[in-house]
């Protein structure tokens, strides 16, 4: 496996906090249509050379690249026999005693390489993919194959690519080495080069069910909580955004959000303060983009509230059901939060491009929402 090396203690752009990283996660839950259509490729010998994984994040796209990746690369190429053609192959499962997959529990297969932001000076993470990563394909394509002459590439994620390193993933896409499989994982599809997405197949992976999400939290390791349909609520099937809410704190944030538009449009100041000031400590900023996304979520369903006429199901927190019955109870209430949500959205944009203070950003987004509930 090939790529820079960088301190294992250092954040990993391919790793959820709290979570193992994608190539450690020793089953996939809910997604066995994705790897049914990947397997009747393989099956009928019609491989493509480039692959799109798309969804939203944290529903098992990296880790079905790696399990992809592992089977290829365990896998030898199907060769007619004695008996005619080998039965066609049913599942992706490689077993853990497979040199392959040892090889890449230990980061050492050749035939692997993984695309990922990089580290400029080995102790900053660059924001974007750029163009040196993808170059560095060139040395991997030019060793010696091994086991039967297979290569893997994924790139997690191809929507981190800045515009010189789409433009070079496109070239090996538009003649790509033989017998190299390029697996591309993208949250955003729509922001890739549409020639880019012209030359993969597209594999889409859905959100997980509340019994496959909790299997996928219990396998991780992670505490599920004593209501975990306000969990389910939340992280809207993605086993990652399920993690981060329950790394951060998240559900207990939510509820004291619900709690206090509750109160609006009276306003419970010393709660909007208390909650202003959490966001606002040093080190917090994990907590703060929380925050900031969980206000979104909320927004959201206060607008499909009234578009709809009844509150979403399952509740994300305690007494939300009766909050947005009474704040959003008709079509044209829904319309007035829509419109808070995108001007919410840009005013938070804008203040963390100039960097304002997070407290005052919070502060005037829950006054924002006040000024609202009073219409």
């Amino acid at each position: 496996m090939k790529g820079k090396t960088v301190d294992e203690d250092l954040p990993r752009a391919d790793q959820a906090p709290g979570a193992p990283h994608p190539r450690e996660t020793e089953q996939l839950f809910g997604q066995e249509d994705a790897e049914t259509a990947f397997l009747t490729a393989f099956n009928s010998d019609r491989l493509h050379h480039g692959w799109l994984l798309t969804g939203p994040q944290g529903i098992g796209k990296a880790t079905l690249a790696w399990r992809i990746a592992q089977f290829l690369l365990a896998t030898p190429p199907a060769e007619d026999g004695l008996f005619g053609a080998p039965p066609p192959v049913e599942t992706l499962d490689i077993h853990p005693d497979h040199p392959v997959a040892h090889r890449i529990q230990a980061l050492a297969e050749p035939g692997l390489a993984a695309i990922t932001r990089s580290y400029n000076d080995k102790t900053k993470l660059r924001s974007q993919i750029v163009v040196d990563d993808i170059r560095a394909l060139n040395r991997f394509f030019g060793l010696s194959a091994t086991d039967g002459g297979r290569r893997v590439v994924i790139v997690d994620a191809a929507d981190d690519m800045n515009t010189s390193a789409a433009n070079a993933l496109l070239k090996m896409l538009e003649e790509p080495p033989a017998r190299t499989t390029l697996l591309l994982i993208s949250h955003q599809p729509s922001r890739l080069l549409p020639t880019i997405r012209s030359r993969c197949r597209t594999l889409r992976l859905s959100p997980l069910t509340p019994d496959d999400m909790q299997s996928a939290l219990t396998q991780s390791g992670a505490e599920l909580p004593n209501n975990p349909d306000h969990l389910a609520a939340l992280a809207a099937g993605s086993v990652g955004a399920a993690l981060r809410l329950l790394n951060l704190g998240g559900l207990q944030i939510y509820a004291e959000l619900v709690q206090i538009l509750a109160s609006m449009p009276r306003l419970d100041r010393p709660r909007a303060m208390a909650l202003a000031e959490a966001a606002a400590q040093r080190g917090a900023s994990d907590k703060f983009e929380l925050l900031l996304t969980l206000i979104d979520v909320a927004l959201a369903r206060l607008a499909r509230t009234g578009a709809i006429g009844a509150p979403p199901a399952p509740e994300a927190a305690p007494d939300e059901a009766n909050m947005l019955n009474r704040l959003s109870p008709t079509p044209q209430a829904a319309r007035v939060w829509a419109d808070l949500a995108a001007e919410v959205t840009a005013r938070v944009r804008h203040g963390q491009a100039v960097n304002l203070d997070p407290a005052a950003l919070v502060l005037d987004t829950v006054f924002k929402m006040q000024t609202t509930a009073s219409r």
